[in-house]
């Protein structure tokens, strides 16, 4: 089995070309195969299908590390879109269309080479995220953990996304809070959990806790998800742009007339193998 090791901003993936119909890897296959020690090591396998829409080139489904399905993942969008020009499959100027697991997103290139994906509209909405015991959207949710009451935001990027406000990501328990906020009876399918930190209205810190995969250097949907939440505060302009700084590297967001936000940012070749 060819792959093609990626990355975008440090969050590393398996990528697989079955466009010949040929089945995924099982979640066990998918989960020794992300193991950092025994197998190719990532934090998402990425497989790219033939396309489920008329204007998309083809689509792309997501594992994480442990194995389990994903909704969206933002940084494997902009590889899979990187892959599928190196392969022919799209242009390498203009735009074209692909699928996630959620619906068709347009891409595009910066006049620096970046892919710039649409990543939809936030969805705020409890019952979307899905986010338990809340009927209306709100700024902020009181969520009670370990006998204190956290300020969580709350948004669905196409997974869900649970976000702390903090002083300084580099000191935030983003390990502890994460996996605690992860199991939280309130995300019933679980959550991707931000630590954000507002540097100014343009320009933001961001550690993310991924369902599945632990910390990663970078997540482009909990990028996006950032600044959805931090937007609707007042907090960032969206509109104007907003720079997310990520351990791995920096992500640009900007939300457009239509309010779906466009997130731009690298994507890169590591190297080339075979699993057997």
């Amino acid at each position: 089995m060819r792959f093609s090791k990626m990355h975008g901003a440090g969050n590393d993936f398996v990528v697989l070309d079955l466009r010949d119909g040929r089945a995924p890897p099982t979640p066990a296959d998918c989960a020794r195969i992300a193991d950092r020690h025994f197998g190719i090591g990532c934090d998402q396998l990425l497989t790219i299908e033939p396309a489920r829409s008329a204007q998309a080139v083809a689509s792309y489904r997501i594992w994480n590390a442990d194995g389990s399905v994903a909704g969206q993942c933002g940084n494997g969008a902009r590889c899979v879109a990187a892959w599928l020009v190196r392969a022919g499959a799209a242009p390498a100027q203009g735009a074209f269309s692909i699928d996630s697991p959620t619906g068709a997103h347009a891409v595009q290139r910066n006049a620096d080479g970046d892919f710039v994906i649409d990543m939809g509209a936030p969805r705020f909405a409890p019952a979307e995220i899905p986010l338990l015991g809340f009927v209306q959207a709100q700024d902020a949710y009181p969520l009670e953990l370990d006998g204190r009451v956290l300020a969580i935001g709350a948004v669905s990027m196409g997974n869900p996304h649970a976000l702390l406000e903090v002083d300084a990501v580099e000191t935030a328990d983003v390990a502890g809070l994460g996996a605690a906020l992860q199991r939280h009876p309130a995300f019933p399918q679980s959550a991707n959990v931000g630590f954000a930190q507002v540097l100014a209205p343009d320009r933001i810190r961001l550690r993310v806790y991924e369902r599945g995969a632990g910390e990663t250097l970078a997540c482009g949907s909990g990028a996006c998800a950032a600044v959805a939440v931090l937007d609707r505060r007042g907090q960032v302009h969206a509109a104007d742009g907003v720079t997310v700084e990520l351990p791995g590297g920096v992500l640009r967001i900007q939300r457009r007339a239509d309010g779906h936000l466009w997130m731009a940012g690298p994507a890169a070749f590591v190297f080339e193998g075979e699993w057997s």
